[in-house]
């Protein structure tokens, strides 16, 4: 099966998408740092796990991009 690669637009909005993944992540592995609250935490650290299989996806997806090739 063949490949395609992603338009333009499209790159743009995986690229988007990934710097608001990025910066979701970021915010929560800080606030974990301030946040006393166990259960917060933990639900903090759900998102923080989540978010790196979600930016790993991403990447292998931005990857398609004509632009990097």
């Amino acid at each position: 099966m063949e490949q395609e690669n992603l338009a333009f637009h499209e790159t743009m909005e995986t690229h988007e998408i990934l710097n608001f993944k990025t910066v979701c992540l970021l915010r929560s592995k800080l606030m974990q740092g301030i946040c006393f609250d166990n259960e917060l935490k933990a639900l903090m650290e759900k998102d923080v796990q989540q978010s790196i299989k979600d930016i790993k996806e991403i990447l292998n997806l931005y990857k398609q991009s004509q632009l990097l090739k």
